[in-house]
């Protein structure tokens, strides 16, 4: 996969992209990242990026002209047609699903923006995806953008060290996951549940599901609405729901 990030900050990318799994992914030729500053892309000997809106108004609104340019640079360079993404709060809202989808593409663009916001020929021309991470605001479009990579660069195949650890994930089997627990098997008098020390896998895979629908249940019950419950875990939630 190539990922290319659009960023006035590129600095802003070093941290994360370069350490933990990010790194590693690179290493393994999973991932290749490309940070560009799209006002190297300005047509004016000022690099300027932003202008004032039009009829008025608070902010500075982004040029369509160096983003356009940069896209274009971009396409005219790879292999495959790229998912640009937008990172914009009237996007849709991110989840597990959705980068699951994006790490079957080859190439995935990534437009972060500033200030008030982008010329709107921006996103009627050039995004394929728009994309929100909640309903709130932040200073630039470089931390949605970094933290939606990180989601989808860790699902590609041979970047984590065990291939079942995407796949058993919150969210990925449409429940949250269980809890965790290693050694010591007694810390200060908190001990790890006896089933996980008793050697039956038979048991603690028992253990593992309904403690993950217990989980679910009392923390995102609305997960339950769209999830497939067997005859046996259904029965366990009409437990949970009698306590």
């Amino acid at each position: 996969m190539r990922i290319d990030f659009l960023s006035i900050f590129p600095e802003m990318f070093e941290g994360v992209l370069h350490h933990s799994i990010m790194k590693k992914a690179q290493e393994k030729d999973a991932v290749k990242f490309n940070v560009i500053n799209f006002r190297d892309y300005a047509d004016n000997k000022h690099q300027t990026v932003d202008d004032y809106p039009y009829g008025g108004g608070a902010g500075m609104v982004l040029k369509p002209q160096p983003i356009f340019d940069a896209v274009q640079a971009i396409k005219d360079a790879s292999a495959a047609e790229p998912r640009v993404i937008l990172v914009c709060p009237q996007g849709e809202r991110f989840n597990q699903q959705k980068a699951e989808e994006l790490a079957e593409a080859e190439h995935l663009v990534f437009i972060c923006g500033h200030y008030e916001g982008y010329d709107e020929r921006i996103r009627e021309h050039l995004v394929t995806d728009e994309i929100s991470i909640g309903d709130f605001v932040l200073t630039g479009g470089e931390l949605p953008s970094m933290t939606i990579a990180d989601s989808v660069v860790r699902l590609l195949p041979g970047v984590l060290g065990n291939e079942d650890s995407p796949v058993l994930d919150s969210f990925s089997s449409g429940l949250l996951e269980h809890p965790h627990y290693t050694r010591p098997a007694d810390f200060r008098g908190m001990k790890v549940p006896d089933t996980l020390i008793s050697g039956n896998h038979k048991l603690i895979d028992e253990w593992r599901e309904e403690e993950s629908l217990k989980r679910t249940f009392e923390r995102r019950p609305d997960l339950l609405d769209t999830y497939d419950l067997s005859e046996k875990q259904q029965k366990y939630i009409e437990k949970l729901k009698k306590r």
